[in-house]
């Protein structure tokens, strides 16, 4: 479960994280109380679960209340990545000295922990790992022993950031540890012009595995993609290319983003929607990935085997009738093999859905998807 930033922080300052001073709003005139009570100028951000908020205006300097009144009223409501701002928070302008970059994850492929820091902060760190690898410090963190405080100050100094830092990246870890996350990342950690480190940002995701261990309220009042996707029963899970993918069967969805994925384009989510593929459960999948703004073509990958493709067809018909305009605007690629998968395409061909494109194999049909994509 991914945490907003304003729900990180919280997390932060139980663990004496300093944070700067801020609370969330959930409307304009909310946001202008509290500007006025902080008496400093401060920054209004959009608290949604998705990374990109700068670049899509989700995050206004505001000089004074009025001005935060005015920025809220722009960024609450705001789609961001297909992730609605329902809230903001307006929290008191920090000018950073220095910045850096901290984060404590679980290493799945090693089987243990993970400690990232550099003393380049503020930026995408898969841009920064592109650019100059070597300016990430990567240290496996041994379960048991965890981070002590000399483990710490070692992460700090490897990285150059000051020794102030030390006591902060221990914290972090405590965090971790003790609310049972996966990840804890701040981007950026900063040190301030009197030399004090503070979280400037803050990204939590918990395991919920682990929730019947604490007593969590972090209700997701965001009506993003995945949580519609849910509400509908579906297997989905937002990803950031340009192509759906729709498939049944979990192995199945995963090789198709591959094939995606080795077509050169970027598949734009996971969607499995099992193996009853009737045609409300088509709609359903086709309305969630038509909905991504992202989305340029759609994938519809399905090998027929308790449900035979000729049903699948039939599905894929009526939900393109079920979604009326909304289907024609996208191309969707269709592939049907196995269990009467000839009865299935000649459906399709004699539907004549001007949004249809069929192709007989998977590899086929992810590289037309992919120059379709590549050409919207």
């Amino acid at each position: 479960m991914d945490l907003y930033e304003y729900q990180a922080k919280e997390l932060f300052g139980r663990h004496g994280i300093p944070v700067p001073a801020g609370r969330v709003a959930t409307t304009p005139a909310e946001a202008r109380a509290i500007a006025t009570e902080l008496d400093a100028p401060v920054v209004i951000k959009a608290q949604v679960k998705t990374g990109g908020r700068g670049k899509a205006g989700g995050i206004k300097p505001a000089a004074g209340p009025a001005a935060a009144e005015t920025a809220a009223e722009h960024v609450i409501g705001m789609d961001i990545k297909g992730h609605i701002a329902r809230r903001v928070l307006v929290e008191a302008a920090t000018v950073p000295f220095e910045e850096y970059y901290a984060a404590f994850l679980v290493d799945r492929a090693e089987g243990g922990f993970l400690a990232m820091v550099s003393a380049q902060g503020g930026m995408e760190i898969e841009e920064l790992a592109a650019r100059d690898p070597d300016a990430i410090v990567k240290l496996p963190i041994d379960p048991v022993a965890g981070v002590d405080a000399d483990t710490a100050r070692l992460l700090a100094g490897k990285a150059g950031l000051p020794e102030q830092a030390a006591e902060v990246l221990e914290k972090l870890w405590r965090v971790l540890v003790e609310e049972d996350a996966v990840l804890v990342e701040v981007n950026p950690l900063i040190s301030t012009t009197d030399q004090r480190v503070m979280a400037l940002d803050g990204k939590v995701t918990l395991d919920d595995n682990a929730a019947y261990r604490h007593s969590w309220e972090y209700a997701d009042e965001s009506v993003t993609l995945e949580a519609q996707a849910k509400a509908k029963g579906l297997n989905y899970v937002k990803l950031d290319g340009k192509v759906g993918v729709i498939g049944n069967g979990a192995g199945l969805v995963m090789s198709t983003l591959d094939v995606v994925a080795g077509a050169g384009a970027a598949p734009a989510n996971f969607l499995d929607i099992g193996g009853g593929a009737s045609a409300q459960v088509m709609a359903d999948g086709l309305e969630i990935i038509l909905a991504d703004p992202d989305v340029k073509s759609v994938l519809v990958n399905v090998f027929g085997g308790i449900t035979a493709c000729d049903a699948v067809a039939n599905g894929i018909v009526t939900a393109l009738q079920l979604l009326g305009e909304r289907g024609h605007g996208r191309p969707i690629v269709v592939r049907l093999d196995g269990n009467n998968a000839e009865v299935g395409r000649r459906i399709l061909s004699d539907a004549r859905h001007p949004a249809v494109r069929q192709v007989s194999t998977m590899d086929g049909a992810a590289e037309l998807a992919a120059r379709l994509a590549a050409g919207a």
